[in-house]
């Protein structure tokens, strides 16, 4: 996908000058050469690379590492105590490195090897924890982060979707068009906490997009983009009249992402889709959305600012197209008992239904068709409400999350995972039938509990250890950070006599 970054994490080891420099050495090889064998060097476009310069025992040693993972261009980096290790040296490394930075730790090998071969991270690790949080230095750190060379290189490996996101945000710009609808507080964008995270963003106003748009009528390129769309909607392109407006647009949208990204690497979008685009422009924006989401730019409806921003996180994480949807409407009673009751072990309650007029790329959905816009026609006319997908959302495992500032610029947090079932939604817009265990106490008591707006992010996958690491490492709270508690965990604010 486009628009996401690629990560480099370099691998550099320390040692307290006490101990056996070659622990650290042989360790580290040993590590390199597990994540090598299992997952090759380079993975999807991140890659591992190994500090060769030095084995940092002192603040000289560090700032040759330092230079060394810079010039080899390491956006990342993961600090190994291959012994007791450094604490200063090794917690400098990290403050000064501008990247994410992950700290694992080497297990012992053998009991046969405990005199003179003896490492003793697992003190270290320790002293490195207290030393970071001394200097004010945040780093990912596992939950279990002393290990042997192939432990150490999963930790590695599952390091990299968290790396993507941080480095992502640092390098983002978020380009708005128009301030939300009336009636959508909800989508309330704080914006102080978006430059704490490192996000610049770009506020313009909606005519300045109409003016854009209207600049390129006949643009040259128009018939190619049509006839892109013709291919991916198929016998699904149900409204073939409006596809040269929504190729227009989507072309307006792409040359302002080049035009406004300035120094920024990645962008995401929150864009304006009614109650006056419809008349203005002529057509809905929903397809183009769903189309710059499969390339990778994020476009969140309604100038949902956090919810594009959300979106973002998750497709650094994924590396999968993402979607914002409603928690839209409930399952109906008949609807349950003919098609999930005896065929899914989930209660009514666990059920919802996922729904947005149509944003959701073809590529996630089980078929797609152009329709018009059924909400928005039934106070216009429909020839101004075409340029919706439509399709039930394909089946599979799903993480519902969403990253939030409240109105007093604080963060907050969810992450439910569950899964979109094979179930028939019957009804129109790109939706699905999701379900999340206790999801009728997680809607209770973190959506409506938080001040959760209605919009959630969707990622195709079980992304919520790694969200959690995210969410955690940009300074969401933990008692902010939400998830779906199982049966038996309590909310504090759950009636201990229901």
């Amino acid at each position: 996908m486009n628009n996401l970054p690629k990560v480099k994490v370099g691998i550099v080891a320390v040692s307290r000058d006490c101990f056996p420099e070659s622990l650290s050495v042989n360790r580290r090889k040993a590590v390199v050469n597990a994540f090598a064998a299992k997952y090759g060097l380079e993975v999807d476009g991140d890659s591992l690379y190994e500090c060769p310069v030095c084995i940092v025992e002192s603040e000289i040693h560090m700032v040759q590492a330092l230079e060394d993972i810079k010039a080899a261009g390491c956006n990342a980096l993961c600090v190994y105590l291959g012994n007791f290790g450094p604490e200063i040296s090794e917690t400098l490394l990290a403050k000064h490195f501008d990247g994410p930075a992950m700290f694992i730790a080497a297990a012992e090998e053998t009991q046969d090897n405990l005199m003179g071969g003896r490492g003793d991270a697992y003190c270290g690790m320790l002293n490195a924890s207290y030393n970071l949080k001394l200097r004010n230095v945040t780093a990912y750190i596992p939950e279990e982060p002393v290990g042997t060379a192939e432990e150490c290189a999963d930790m590695i490996y599952n390091f990299l979707p968290i790396a993507r996101a941080l480095v992502g945000l640092k390098s983002l710009k978020i380009i708005s068009f128009g301030p939300r609808p009336l009636n959508f507080l909800a989508c309330n964008a704080p914006i102080k906490q978006l430059y704490n995270l490192g996000v610049e963003i770009e506020e313009n106003s909606e005519l300045d997009l109409f003016e854009a748009f209207n600049k390129h009528a006949g643009d040259e390129r128009i018939p190619a983009k049509v006839k892109e769309m013709e291919e991916e909607l198929g016998e699904g392109n149900l409204k073939p009249e409006i596809l040269p407006k929504l190729a227009q647009y989507e072309l307006t949208l792409l040359d302002w992402v080049e035009e406004h990204k300035g120094y920024r690497e990645y962008v995401a979008i929150a864009g304006k889709c009614w109650p006056a685009f419809q008349t203005q422009f002529g057509f809905v924006p929903c397809y183009v959305n769903s189309r710059l989401t499969g390339m990778g730019i994020p476009v969140s409806c309604e100038v949902d600012i956090y919810g594009c921003l959300s979106e973002f996180i998750g497709a650094c994480v994924s590396k999968d197209i993402v979607t914002l949807l409603d928690i839209n409407n409930t399952v109906p009673a008949d609807m349950y008992k003919e098609s999930i009751k005896d065929n899914y072990d989930y209660k009514h309650n666990e059920t919802f239904m996922g729904f947005h007029c149509g944003n959701t790329c073809s590529k996630k959905l089980s078929a797609c068709s152009m329709k018009y816009q059924m909400i928005m026609a039934r106070s216009l006319p429909e020839e101004v409400t075409q340029g919706t997908l439509e399709g039930d959302i394909v089946p599979g495992d799903i993480t519902f999350f969403r990253l939030q500032s409240t109105a007093d610029c604080k963060l907050r947090a969810y992450i439910a995972q569950g899964e979109v079932l094979p179930v028939a939604t019957r009804s129109f817009g790109a939706i699905g039938i999701f379900a999340i265990p206790e999801m009728a106490r997680f809607y209770r008591h973190v959506l409506i509990e938080k001040n959760y707006p209605h919009h959630g992010a969707v990622a195709f996958g079980h992304y919520g250890k790694a969200l959690y690491e995210v969410f955690k490492f940009i300074g969401v709270p933990v008692e902010d950070l939400n998830f779906n508690q199982p049966k038996g965990m309590m909310y504090p604010t759950e009636n201990p006599f229901m």
